[in-house]
């Protein structure tokens, strides 16, 4: 399984939603002004690196089951 690069590719988009979370909620949690100029855009990154995740990993299921 970690020899497959559809799997490599569904990890590394896991891991920049998750980056891109943790940069969002610190930068919610310390306010001020960088959490007025960019916590609305981080957040619509967020969705955006969700959505394609999710492809991915349905993707990777979709081709798993032999489909």
């Amino acid at each position: 399984m970690f020899n497959d690069p559809l799997f490599i590719l569904v990890a590394i988009a896991l891991l920049i939603v998750l980056l891109i979370l943790l940069t969002g909620i610190g930068g919610f949690a310390r306010g001020g002004e960088f959490n007025r100029r960019h916590g609305n855009r981080i957040m619509r990154y967020r969705i955006v690196a969700q959505f394609v995740a999710i492809l991915l990993v349905l993707l990777f299921v979709f081709i798993r089951r032999g489909g």
